[in-house]
Parts: structure tokens; sequence; C-alpha cells
């Protein structure tokens, strides 16, 4: 029996999982359940996935059944025994700057945190009861998305308004940083010297955001109270003229949660188009709409890009990842063309291979693709917090 860490990433539109052997940071299995809402199936790949085999796809799942049915499978697994369980958790608030042992009392402090995050928070923590069901005595572990930006200086995390709700902890908390942590563990690997330098790194999803690492630690990230700020996504506006929400209000008649649906589920690549939320159906559009959506996405990313660097004083390195990040090279090319006053030069087929530099030999600035892995931390994370393994479940 091979005593396994399970750590679950559930998000706003997916739930994916991750097998480490316990005490190392070896993957045994990485998967992801589909179809959430739909037919749901769960893909997996690695060298102990024989306990999905018999695991047939199942109709109008959601997150919560989703989990169940992945810890059922799991139970009679021949060869895995469970010895504690991670999980990506997206808003730590002000508290949460380390990831920590789950208790009664900080799922309490997490569940008053849902209003922040209330695409996400909601699914984190319902992945979290479902193993305590499933498992009461197994150690869990929270790891946070807000914890990697904690490490900026007090300006860079407030907002200009009465210094009393900052107080009270209305500021910029940042996220995907789960993201940015793989990323700035795994940078000197890849970028040598560069990676103690001024970094850029673009993490492109359905949600997307950029942080500006120095020391590769965070001093600057375009998410900010909630993950609604910032760069146009998916179906995410990003940030608009908070007057113009006031409007919707005013004088369009919309209510809070009809604005808050419009912004968060109506907007980014999906509004502007009217299509399609996904990068390749609008790729293989011949409607303009389409082609306007994809080119105000690489417009606000290189917007926000500027702004970073003056934050940074300049730029050394930009690094893409996530899945636009990771399989869209037009995207690429177009942000970085977009930077070429800063001293981008991209390399057309390194790009449209997209792994390791994609820049230029004499580019000023080094490019990279890095995939994006928010398991690995949480892995890490589980394996110093339950140093002693306990009895397996």
């Amino acid at each position: 029996m091979t005593p396994t860490i399970l750590v679950l990433n559930a998000g706003s539109s997916s739930l994916k999982f991750a097998l480490y052997a316990a005490g190392t940071e070896t993957p045994l299995c990485r998967g992801g359940v589909s179809g959430i809402g739909g037919e749901a199936k769960i893909d997996a790949s690695g060298t102990h996935t024989s306990f999905l085999a018999a695991t047939p796809a199942i109709a109008h799942a959601d997150h919560e059944t989703s989990v169940a049915w992945l810890l059922d499978a799991l139970d009679d697994a021949p060869d895995l025994t469970l010895t504690a369980a991670g999980h990506r958790v997206v808003h730590g608030g002000p508290d949460f700057a380390e990831p920590v042992r789950v208790d009664d009392a900080v799922l309490a402090a997490l569940d008053r945190l849902t209003p922040l995050a209330p695409a996400h928070q909601p699914h984190n923590l319902a992945a979290i009861r479902a193993v305590t069901r499933a498992w009461p005595s197994l150690p869990q572990v929270a790891c946070f998305d807000t914890a990697f930006h904690r490490t900026q200086a007090r300006l860079a995390q407030l907002f200009p308004i009465p210094h009393a709700l900052a107080d009270a902890g209305l500021v910029r908390y940042g996220f995907h940083g789960l993201s940015y942590q793989h990323i700035a563990e795994t940078l000197p690997r890849i970028a040598g010297d560069r990676a103690d330098g001024r970094v850029i790194v673009a993490h492109l999803g359905h949600g997307a955001s950029l942080c500006a690492l120095k020391d590769r630690r965070s001093i600057a990230t375009t998410m900010g109270f909630t993950a609604l700020d910032g760069l146009m996504m998916g179906t995410r506006s990003g940030a608009v003229d908070p007057g113009l929400v006031l409007h919707l209000i005013r004088e369009r008649g919309l209510d809070p949660d009809a604005v808050a649906h419009l912004l968060n589920a109506e907007s980014g690549l999906l509004g502007v188009s009217g299509l399609s939320d996904d990068v390749r159906v609008l790729q293989a559009s011949a409607d303009p709409r389409a082609a306007e959506a994809l080119a105000l996405f690489a417009y606000r990313a290189v917007r926000e890009a500027g702004s970073l660097m003056a934050a940074l004083g300049g730029l050394d390195a930009l690094v893409f990842t996530a899945g636009i990040g990771e399989n869209a090279p037009a995207v690429r090319a177009a942000i970085c063309a977009g930077l070429a006053w800063a001293g981008v030069a991209l390399d057309e087929s390194c790009n449209a291979a997209g792994r390791g530099r994609i820049s230029r030999a004499e580019s000023a600035v080094a490019v990279y693709v890095v995939p994006a892995d928010e398991e690995a931390p949480i892995a890490r994370a589980v394996n110093r917090l339950v140093p002693a393994l306990p009895e397996p479940v």
C-alpha cells in the first residue's frame, strides 16, 4: 500500500485533483472532473489510475457530487492509503498568510470570507467538508491563493478609500497565488539569474491576472479585493470604472445581484464577442466581434503589464502560464508585440512550439512558457504541516 496525499483544486467551473506519494513531491496521478453540470466524467493520467477504471460518467453532477464521486473511487483503490488531504482555497483574507491545518475554527473563518469570492470559496470549502464526511480523522491543509501576495508593501495593498475601511480589511489581496508560487519556485532552473530580477508572470486562463515579482516575491498584482479586478477574462470584465457600476444600478435599474452576474458571467471574452469565452472558438470565427474580443484581451494585458513594469522599475523576464498562456501562441504574440517597446522580441518558431524560452537570443526581455501547477505547492505544504504520517484511513 502506498501512503498517499490527495490534493483537491475546486475551481469555479472545474475540479482538478492530484495524488502524491506522502513525504515526496512525486505525483502518482493527476486528473480532473470534466463536464460538471452536464455529463461529468473523471479523467486522469499517471502511474496510479486503475481505481478509476470502473468509474462511469454521471449526469448533472455539481461540484459537491463530483468530489463525493471521486472520494468513493479513492476509497476503493486497492493500492493507495490516504494519509492527508490538501486544498486550494481562493481567499484567506487578512489572517491567513500561510497554509494551515483545517479545524472547525479555521473552517468557520473561511466561511465568513465567502462574500469576497462567491464563485470559488463555496466550492473550495465544500471539498473540505466532503473529505471530512468521508474520512473524519484525516488531516487536511488549506492553502490560499491570496497568501503569496502578502509580501507586498502596504502602499501596493491600499485603495484610496477611508482609512477605517482599510483597517477593516478592504484592501488589495490578489489571487492565483499558488500558480505564482509554483512559477517563483521553478524559475531559477528555467531563467537562471533573471529569476531574481524583475519578472512579470501572466496567468492567463478562464480567470486571468498578472503578477510582478522581484526576488521571486510578489510586489504587485492586477487582481484586488476580489478576483473580478484587473485583466479582462473569460466571462469576467476585469477592471471597470466604478461609476459604470453606479450607472448600471441608478440609470439601468439593475440590482446588485444583476450587476454581479453581468460583470462575472456575461462580460470578458464572452461579452465582447457575443459568441464564446473560449479562445479557440474565437480564433476560428470569422465574426469581427471575435477578433475585437481577442484584440481587447491582449490590449488590456499590455496596459496592465506597463503598470507593473512601473512598479518593478523595468523588466527582465516575462512568463506565460495557465490555459491560454500555455496554449494560445497568437495571444502570446499579440501581447509580446505590444511590449516590443520594452525590449520584448519573440522567436516565432519557439512561440509556436510553446515551451521553455520563446524569445530571441538578443531579446532584452527573456520570455518563457511554463506549465501551471497549483497542486505541487499544496503537496509541499501538506508534507510540511503533516510531517509525521498519521494512521492511514
